[in-house]
């Protein structure tokens, strides 16, 4: 076979078209090589699977290379990535998860954990997983004395209630919630985590579901709440419902943005500030005399830093990526980490990501006070933001020389993940006297982008900033 794994196997995941780059055949020989690359022959391992159409033949095939190699598979079947790293943190197994999150519908993938919901990368065994793939395409799957055996295990009750447990929602003042599902998963799990859709206690929600019908066709939109188009039904719908506060989801349901009651986005750096201040608060009610540690990527506002170190935790920034804050979250024994990209991970399930859990806090948060979302969400956005902007280039080195070059008088600059810039302070000025800016440009892993996101304590120096880098990106060599 003529297989392009580069093009499959991805930094973080297994991404590809269905039926092209990624088939069956591939799959199974994915599973294998993931059984015999954390030596899980003999032990249980977790396969969930989204919605889309083709993601319960791949689950199947998995499945069977698993067994093959001597797992014992735990179907989950239907299930959002979150579930999915629940599971593996319950049961202390290794997970695959069927998706391609926010991908179109012709597409699926693979996100991989080790055991306990721990991440996997190509720096920490994906690589590995994918040459031992390789060579079972090549020479087909060696099935084990014994193989595994398979047992169905249905979880969202569970998980449910265990997300209850660590947000109580049952005291908040009433509140209308408008939430598109996207037509993903969240259409399953909001009904079971938020309202009635199974026998925990009512909560004071009005649930106005939008496209809950799973259909990994996405018939309504694209979901990918980050590409703002995306979020025009939300908006339109919570003025139309005079609604307290608007939800949307991502395909597999990792990811949750929010809306105010006026349609205008919260930031996802917002809900990483919000998230953080409550999380501090819990951990030092819990724990008065802890050392408490919150992560944020480089690109999230400077408020999230601010708020942590002002409730007293320390603030750690990381570099961009899924599986590396997960590694972080472990090492650092972090509370919580936020990214810009509306990834939020808590160390009180397992270091992982969740989005529900993230807009659980939201909600909690929000709903414990009286003010409308527009107001009370202003001290946690009080800065500038650009939103990440990509442009594809020839010559993304040349692109990032142009760009330092024209900013060397007026810049510092460090290379922690990509290129940031910060303006230099006028002589004799405290730091953080007078008007600041920050942008990043990152290149992408798998494409010829440059990813840029700027950040000023003026809109007008925002804006300014924004147009000339990306004026110097775009520039024709």
């Amino acid at each position: 076979m003529n297989i392009d794994w580069d093009a499959i196997v991805k930094t973080y995941d297994v991404r590809g078209l269905v039926g092209k780059s990624l088939t069956t055949q591939i799959v199974a020989a994915l599973a294998a090589g993931f059984v015999d690359e954390l030596g899980a022959a003999g032990k249980d391992v977790v396969v969930g699977h989204d919605m889309r159409d083709s993601s319960p033949e791949f689950a199947d095939a998995f499945a069977a290379g698993a067994q093959a190699r001597g797992a014992n598979v735990v179907s989950i079947g239907l299930c959002s990535t979150d579930e999915s790293y629940f599971a593996s943190g319950v049961l202390n197994a290794p997970a695959a998860m069927f998706t391609a999150s926010h991908n179109p519908a012709a597409y699926n993938g693979i996100k991989f954990s080790r055991a306990g919901a721990r991440g996997i990368s190509m720096d920490t065994g994906l690589a590995a997983i994918r040459d031992r793939a390789k060579i079972y395409t090549e020479t087909g799957i060696d099935e084990v004395e014994v193989p595994g055996s398979y047992r169905d295990m249905h979880i969202l009750i569970q998980y449910a209630a265990y997300l209850r447990e660590l947000v109580d929602l049952s005291d908040i003042r009433p509140l209308k919630v408008v939430v598109d599902a996207a037509n993903g998963m969240g259409g399953m799990t909001v009904p079971a985590v938020l309202g009635h859709a199974s026998d925990l206690p009512q909560l004071p929600l009005e649930i106005i579901p939008m496209y809950f019908e799973l259909d990994g066709s996405f018939p309504n939109h694209e979901a990918n709440p980050l590409d703002p188009k995306n979020l025009v039904d939300l908006q339109k719908a919570v003025l139309e419902h005079g609604a307290d506060i608007g939800l949307a989801f991502d395909g597999d349901a990792d990811r949750c943005f929010v809306i105010d009651e006026n349609g205008q986005a919260v930031t996802p750096s917002a809900v990483a500030a919000i998230v953080a201040h409550r999380e501090i608060a819990r951990e030092k009610r819990a724990n008065p005399k802890a050392d408490v540690t919150v992560l944020h990527n480089l690109l999230t506002s400077r408020v999230v830093k601010e708020v942590i170190e002002a409730d007293g935790a320390r603030a750690v920034k990381t570099k961009v990526g899924h599986s590396l804050i997960k590694d972080q979250m472990a090492a650092t024994n972090a509370i919580f980490g936020g990214e810009h990209s509306a990834h939020y991970y808590f160390r009180d399930f397992w270091g992982a990501d969740n989005g529900m859990l993230a807009a659980m806090h939201v909600l909690a948060e929000y709903g414990s006070q009286d003010q409308p979302l527009s107001e009370f969400a202003k001290k946690y956005n009080p800065y500038y933001l650009s939103g990440e902007i990509n442009s594809t280039v020839s010559d993304v080195a040349a692109a990032k020389a142009r760009v330092q070059a024209a900013f060397a008088d007026r810049a510092d600059f460090d290379e922690f993940d990509g290129i940031t810039a910060t303006n230099k302070q006028e002589l004799g000025k405290p730091a953080d006297a007078g008007n600041w800016w920050w942008f990043n440009v990152r290149a992408s892993n798998t494409e010829p982008l440059l990813r840029l996101n700027v950040e000023a304590s003026t809109e007008a120096d925002m804006v300014q900033i924004r147009d000339e880098v990306l004026n110097l990106i775009q520039q024709k060599a």
